[in-house]
């Protein structure tokens, strides 16, 4: 018992309830047949999105030669980048067993306040993006208090916002106007590229920040007296994020102009998207907000109880996905060059499809902002290589709505099945 106290008195920091683990923290044979388990038991995670990723490669690549060449491949991550940030946005709230539907306008309004403050009044333009931010964050703040206080369903409260948003849009832009972006800091987000040794400097400094943070959960665990996953599955994962992520780099650093000036490297949006990302992750996997998150979206009332503040978790939530879909709205207006009254009207929807595509439960307390990134790729691939068939933009509409039904069913299936396992 003494030691014990010695421990704890030492490194007080990392307790156990701290600690996510897998619940089976054997070795690589054990995590195989542990993670097989799950899969049969409905806990796919993002295997069918990787799967159907899979698929409609090697078709697309088979019906277009243009589809696999390095300036699609480019254009592809571009076409995807502002989808990727608002299907992650919106996996904070639906972990939760909520739903946002106002988050595409409100990214819209953000915009229109921003372009219109800048162009119109002169505001400098780092304050005018504040500015329009700062509509996310209150927006944010707007729909949790009605949520999580009052008790209106986030449904009734985010579809209002959805329409009401897309009228504060026209008074803001008029109707039929359009304010081109004119700032070339902004406009080199989705519009420039890094130079081709940065892009391996990327790579590197990905592999460091991975093998970092993966050292620094095993170490956190020891101290805490939990037992670690097999050293092995660090390595592989490096593995995979050097050979995936050097195959990627090359093709990106090949030039894919078409005139005499040369176009090659990393486009600028691509380490922007995986900032996002990686502190997104950080906080939902290793922070007591995130595993709260998580525990509100099991069992909400089980996590009140517990004595999680689940009013809080919920406004602080929607904080953030409004916040992430202004800044999803900004990569989208990057991209096009100009703001009008339509910005964000249509995109939610498929934002909400990226991440039930991705394996994100609509139930709550399942799901990875990598689920919602894959399952916004999976989107992305299907309307890139729908274009480049020269099929019209109704059939991408279908497919991707057969894409999210499947999805849907097979998160449903999945969690039916789980609960049949544990009973």
């Amino acid at each position: 018992m003494s030691s014990n106290a010695t421990r704890t008195e030492a490194a007080p920091d990392p307790l156990a309830s701290d600690l996510i683990g897998s619940g089976v923290e054997g070795g690589l044979r054990e995590q195989a047949l542990a993670w097989w388990q799950r899969v049969r038991s409905g806990d796919m995670g993002a295997l069918p999105a990787i799967g159907g990723l899979v698929v409609l490669g090697l078709l697309f690549s088979a019906l277009s030669p243009f589809f696999l060449t390095e300036r699609n491949f480019a254009n592809l991550l571009n076409q995807a980048a502002g989808l990727v940030v608002l299907g992650m946005a919106l996996v904070f709230v639906l972990l939760l067993g909520e739903i946002d539907l106002s988050a595409g306008v409100t990214g819209g309004v953000g915009m229109a306040l921003f372009v219109v403050l800048h162009a119109q009044f002169g505001i400098p333009w780092p304050l005018a993006l504040l500015i329009g931010f700062g509509f996310g964050f209150l927006t944010g703040a707007f729909i949790g208090f009605f949520v999580a206080r009052v008790g209106i369903p986030s449904f009734v409260v985010t579809l209002g916002l959805f329409l009401g948003f897309q009228g504060l849009a026209l008074v803001i832009i008029g109707p039929g106007g359009l304010f081109r972006l004119e700032v070339p800091e902004l406009i080199a987000l989705q519009n420039g590229n890094l130079p081709v040794w940065a892009g391996w400097a990327l790579l590197a400094i990905m592999l460091l920040v991975s093998a970092g943070t993966s050292f620094w959960d095993r170490a956190r665990r020891t101290r805490a007296g939990v037992p670690n996953r097999t050293i092995s599955l660090v390595y592989i994962k490096l593995l995979a994020i050097a050979v995936l992520g050097g195959i990627v780099v090359f093709i990106l650093n090949q030039d894919r102009g078409q005139g005499v000036n040369a176009v090659q490297g990393v486009p600028n949006v691509v380490p922007v998207v995986l900032l996002i990302l990686w502190i997104g992750t950080f906080v939902l996997d290793r922070t007591k907000f995130g595993r709260y998150i998580y525990a509100i979206g099991g069992n909400a009332e089980a996590a009140r109880r517990s004595g999680v503040k689940v009013r809080w978790i919920k406004w602080w939530a929607f904080v953030i996905c409004s916040s992430l879909a202004v800044f999803a709205a900004l990569l989208s207006v990057s991209r096009v060059g100009s703001v009008d009254a339509t910005v964000g009207r249509d995109i939610v929807l498929s934002g909400v499809a990226a991440a039930v595509v991705g394996g994100v439960s609509l139930f709550g307390g399942r799901g990875r902002l990598m689920h919602a990134a894959i399952g916004a790729l999976v989107i992305s691939v299907i309307t890139n290589g729908l274009g480049l068939l020269r099929l019209p933009a109704g059939v991408s509409l279908l497919v991707t709505g057969g894409v999210l039904i499947l999805a849907a069913a097979v998160d449903a299936v999945s969690r039916l099945r789980g609960n049949g396992a544990r009973t």
